[in-house]
C-alpha cells in the first residue's frame, strides 16, 4: 500500500531471544460544561449520545481549523478512587498515521467505535495533510527538503483524511500526532539521531501541515478541522518507538501530558518519564508461542509472517485467530488481576488479506461486550485516560504501581485500595 508502506521498522520485542517482535508504525456540536453533547455528562467511561447541530466556528489563521467549544462526547469529571474502590480497566486502541487511503478502515473503525459508545486516540502523519506537489514545504532534520519514508497522499485520500480526521474529533476522539517522515533504521536521518531542537521542528511542521491544510491546497470548499490543534495535541507515537529520550525534553517544553512511545511495556500501572506519562505498547501473551508479544498489528506480523506483508493465504485464519486471542488475553490478564491499562496500537492496513484488522475488531468486540454486561470497562483515548490519571492522589498511584504483571492485591481491592500507605518513598518518587 504506497501511502501506508514501512522500511526499517525496529523495536524491542519480548520473551525469548529468538523472538521477533517489532514495533512498526506505519485516520455537529459544541458542548456544555460537562463536555458531554446532550448535556447530561455522559458516564465515567465515555458519552454516547447523538451530538446536536453544530455552532457557528470561529476560525483559526486561514480557517484550515477552527474554534467549535468543548470537544463533544466526553467522559464525565474523572474522580479519584475512593479508599476500598476498585480501579476500572481502561483499554485504548490507538492508530498509527490515520489516513485514508480507499480503503474504508478509518470509518470502519469510526463506525465500530460509535456503535459501543468508545474512544479512540488517532496518531495522525501531518503529511497525510500534505499534497506531494507540496511536499518541498517539509524540512524533514538531517534529511532531504521533501522526502519521506511514508508515501504522501494523493489529493482524494488527503480530502478523505480530513473528512474522518474531523469526524473523529467530533465523534469524541483524540487526535495525536505519529510525526510526519517516519525515519527509521540506522542512517544519520533516522528520528533516533534527532536532538530535542530537530524533535521541535518536526513537531512544528506536523503541527503547520494541520493548521495551514488549506493553505497548502487551495481548497476553500472543504469544511476547517473542529479544534485547535496547539491545544489538542498532547501526545504522540514517534515512528518505529525510536527517538523518545530526546523527545521528551521538547514535549515537556510544549505541555504535553503523555507520550505512548516506550517500546516494551508491560501491563502495569503507569508513571512519568521527565513529567511527561509514559504510555507505552505493552507486552502480551502470544498463544501457543513461549515469549510474549508487543501489543500492535506489525508485532504480530513480525513473529507470524517475519515481515512479509502477503503470506501464503492458508496462514491466514489461525494467524487472525492467534492476533485476536493475543489482544484478548492481555486484556483478560489484567482485568482479572492488577487492572493496569490495557494499550493497543494498530495501523490502517491490510497486511495478510487484512487479518490484523478483524483480529483487532475481534478484540474489540469482545471487551465491549464485558463492558455492555456491566464490567467496569472504559474504552477511551490517551487523553481521557491521562485525565484520570491526574486527579488520583499520588500515594494511591504508588501503591498501583507495586503490582506486577498478572499479579492480584493482596487481601482483595477492599483492603488494597483501602489501605493508602505505601512503602518508604515509593509514593513521591513514582509520582515525579
Amino acid at each position: 500500500m504506497r501511502a501506508l508502506s514501512r522500511r526499517g521498522m525496529l523495536g524491542l520485542g519480548a520473551g525469548a531471544a529468538a523472538a521477533v517482535s517489532l514495533a512498526g508504525c506505519g485516520g455537529l456540536t459544541g458542548s456544555d460544561d460537562s463536555g458531554h453533547a446532550d448535556g447530561s455528562g455522559g458516564d465515567s467511561a465515555q458519552g454516547g449520545s447523538k451530538p446536536k447541530p453544530e455552532p457557528t466556528a470561529r476560525p483559526i489563521g486561514d480557517g484550515s481549523t477552527a474554534h467549535t467549544g468543548k470537544q463533544p462526547r466526553q467522559p464525565g469529571r474523572p474522580e479519584p478512587l475512593e479508599p476500598g474502590q476498585t480501579p476500572p480497566q481502561f483499554v485504548v486502541f490507538s492508530w498509527d498515521g490515520a489516513g485514508e487511503v480507499g480503503n474504508g478502515l478509518f470509518p470502519r473503525f469510526l463506525d465500530l467505535a460509535e456503535e459501543h459508545g468508545a474512544s479512540m486516540t488517532f496518531f495522525l502523519s501531518g503529511l497525510y495533510l500534505l499534497p506531494e506537489s507540496k511536499k518541498r514545504l517539509y524540512d524533514p532534520p538531517n534529511n532531504p527538503r521533501g522526502a519521506s519514508d511514508i508515501g504522501y497522499l494523493t489529493d482524494e485520500h488527503v480530502k478523505d483524511t480530513l473528512k474522518n480526521v474531523r469526524r473523529a474529533w467530533l465523534e469524541g476522539h483524540e487526535i495525536g500526532t505519529h510525526f510526519n517522515g517516519h525515519f527509521c533504521g540506522e542512517s544519520h536521518g533516522s528520528v533516533k539521531n534527532w536532538t530535542p531542537r530537530q524533535w521541535r521542528s518536526e513537531i512544528d511542521q506536523a503541527k503547520s501541515f494541520v493548521k495551514e491544510w488549506r493553505t497548502n491546497t487551495g481548497w476553500t470548499e472543504l469544511p476547517s478541522l473542529p479544534f485547535d490543534y496547539d491545544k489538542e495535541l498532547v501526545g504522540g507515537r514517534t515512528p518505529c518507538l525510536l527517538g523518545r529520550d530526546n523527545l521528551l525534553p521538547t514535549a515537556r517544553e510544549l505541555g504535553w501530558r503523555y507520550d505512548a512511545s516506550s517500546p516494551g511495556g508491560l501491563q502495569v500501572w503507569p508513571r512519568k518519564r521527565q513529567g511527561i506519562w509514559d504510555l507505552p505498547l505493552q507486552q502480551i501473551p502470544f498463544p501457543g508461542r513461549g515469549f510474549e508479544v508487543l501489543s500492535m498489528d506489525y508485532n504480530m506480523l513480525a513473529n507470524q509472517s517475519l515481515n512479509s506483508t502477503k503470506a501464503p493465504a492458508h496462514n491466514y485464519p489461525g494467524w487472525r485467530k492467534q492476533s485476536a486471542q493475543a489482544y484478548i488475553q492481555g486484556f483478560k490478564r489484567a482485568y482479572e488481576t492488577n487492572r493496569a491499562p490495557f494499550f493497543i496500537g494498530n495501523h490502517f492496513e491490510q497486511w495478510n488479506g487484512g487479518i490484523y484488522m478483524d483480529a483487532v475488531e475481534e478484540a474489540f468486540q469482545h471487551i465491549a461486550r464485558e463492558k455492555e454486561k456491566g464490567a467496569d470497562v472504559r474504552l477511551v483515548s490517551f487523553r481521557q485516560f491521562t485525565d484520570w490519571l491526574d486527579v488520583q492522589k499520588p500515594e494511591v498511584l504508588g501503591k498501583l504501581r507495586t503490582l506486577g504483571v498478572g499479579q492480584q492485591p493482596a487481601g482483595g481491592w477492599r483492603e488494597f485500595t483501602g489501605q493508602t500507605a505505601t512503602p518508604s518513598g515509593n509514593a513521591s518518587r513514582n509520582a515525579a
